[in-house]
Order: C-alpha cells, then structure tokens, then sequence
C-alpha cells in the first residue's frame, strides 16, 4: 500500500472514532477534568463586552432536579455574591443552553437565571483577581454556586487548585446606544475602559438557533459537535518560552493531507496540533503535552494506528 492510499484510510478511520465518540455517548469521559496538555503561562484575555440582542428561546423556564428556574428578562444593574466553580474536558466540544458550543480556552462562563447571552466581571473575593466572562450556559446547579466558570476564566482567577471560590459577579451591560453599565453602577458613555478592552479570546461558533435542549446536572445537550478550533491553542502553545513537550506524528509535503489528520488525531486525542513548515515539510505534531508519560502513552497509540515514526521532541518555539 503506497504511502497516500495508508494515510487516507487513516483519515477515514480518524473521523469514525471521532464521530462514534460524540455521537453514542454525550460525554466522552466520566469525570470532569482539566485538560491533559500543559497550558503554560499565557495570560488570557478578557471576554470584549458588546451589544448582543437576548435570544427570546432562553427566556423559558425550566426545571432541574426538582427546581424551578426563570431567567431574567434583562440583566442591567444586577450583582450577586456566592461561590464559583468551573467545568473543563468533559463538557469541551458539546452544545450550551444557547446552542452554542462549549469550549473550555474561552473566557465564559454558566449562569442559572442571567439572560443569555450576558458579559460579566467575576471578582475573586480570596485574591482581587478579576475577569471578564461572556455567559452561554446554564448552571451550576449546586446550593450556593452562582457562577460556573470556562477552565480559561477559573485558570485566570486562580480557582482551578481549590475547585470554588468566594466571588462578586456583577454584569456588564451595554444597551445599543453604547451606554454601558457595570453592577449597580452609574451608567457609562460608550468608551470601553482599557481593562475590558481586550480582544475576544476565541470566536464561538453557534449551532442551529432552534436546538432543543435538555436539563440535567448541568444542561446536557443530545446533538453532536463540530470540533474545536485547534487555533487558540496553537496560540498558547506558542506563548510559553519554557522547553515543552511534542510528539511529532510525521511529516509531509501534501498541506491538504496534514489539516486532515491534523484535524482528526486533535479530536481523537483532544490535544492541540500544529505543522510548521521546515525546509518545504510540514512537521506534524501533537501538544505541548503535559509530562513525557503522557507523551510515551500517545507515541504508543499513535504507533498501534499506523504511524511508526512517531516520536518525542522538546520545542520552546
């Protein structure tokens, strides 16, 4: 078999995993959990506050374990205190209440009753550190959680090591005037002040308008997911100057070839990818990874579906 023929199939074979996997079970994984790769030190930016008209569809009541919600019809001057916590791979890659998809690299985050969608500023009451967080999702559905934050917003707020935090939630709101209110706050003229205004981290990408959605623990959603953009952690990847850890999968000359199993083994494995092109060859590769174990145990999967030459390397490009 020539190398293109091997390289197809493997492609082909790619893609079922990855369908099976979304489509037979809603959560690929039991637990929740942060990400297997090393996230680094990127200092992630804020969500941007923006006019976005409310999707009418969430405005529905709805029931979860026996409780009765009703979102708000506008979130101007609201403010709350209570605890947070987030939510991480388990959810990364499936649909939120609004029908959008979950990604954990993004700074948002889940409210029970907010309109959706709204931006909030989360203050960390334990260490002052703030974030600005766009709300897409419905939860957390735990007496005295008020918000559950992106793995992003958490990791930005220093929550990820204690699991919850004590925290003041006010929404930023911002009418089609370009008025802008924070909390209780007096309304603002339309300048966003310097420390909202960052650029989105990730642009989202929006499902039907019409999903229909289904309450649980947290809100589950049956439909499958497009993939992740693997272009936010090509970002981070390249923003930590430390020595990181790669499995470089192959390498090619065919740029076609390379997106498609890029995209592939990044949705088998959840792991970002990127190809530099060295000398007219696009160097496959997976990570940064978390520790070599991690690396071993990919080389190990990689090799049993074909790709022999897979091997470990160190970056700190």
């Amino acid at each position: 078999m020539n190398t293109l023929n091997k390289y197809t199939i493997l492609v082909i074979a790619l893609s079922g995993l990855s369908a099976c996997s979304i489509n037979n079970s809603r959560y690929s994984q039991k637990q929740d959990s942060a990400p297997e790769f090393h996230y680094g030190d990127l200092e992630l930016a804020d969500a941007t506050p923006r006019y976005e008209p409310y999707a009418p569809a969430n405005f529905r009541p709805y029931t979860v374990l026996g409780q009765y919600y009703t979102p708000m019809l506008t979130a101007k001057g609201y403010e709350e205190h209570g605890e947070a916590s987030w939510y991480g791979q388990k959810f990364h890659g499936h649909l939120t209440s609004n029908g959008e998809v979950y990604d954990m690299f993004s700074m948002t985050a889940a409210h029970k009753t907010l309109p959706l969608p709204s931006f909030v500023k989360v203050t960390n009451l334990d260490n002052q550190k703030i974030a600005i967080v766009r709300v897409n999702d419905r939860g957390p559905f735990h007496p005295g959680r008020v918000i559950d934050l992106s793995y992003a917003a958490a990791k930005k707020l220093d929550v990820l090591s204690t699991g919850v935090a004590n925290v003041k939630v006010e929404v930023v709101h911002i009418d089609e005037d370009g008025i802008m209110t924070v909390g209780a706050g007096a309304p603002q003229q339309p300048e966003i002040p310097p420390s909202l205004a960052q650029p989105e981290s990730n642009a989202v990408m929006v499902a039907q308008a019409n999903t229909k959605t289904t309450m649980e623990d947290r809100v589950e959603l049956e439909s499958a997911a497009p993939p992740i953009s693997n272009a936010l952690a090509s970002v981070m990847a390249g923003s930590d100057k430390k020595s990181q850890i790669f499995v470089q999968v192959a390498a090619f000359s065919d740029a076609e070839k390379v997106s498609e199993l890029s995209e592939g083994l990044a949705r088998l494995y959840q792991v970002p990818t990127d190809a530099p092109l060295i000398d007219n060859i696009y160097r496959l590769r997976l990570g940064p990874l978390i520790n070599e174990q991690k690396a071993e145990k990919l080389i190990q999967d990689l090799r049993s579906i074909g790709f022999d030459s897979a091997f470990q390397i160190l970056s700190a490009d």
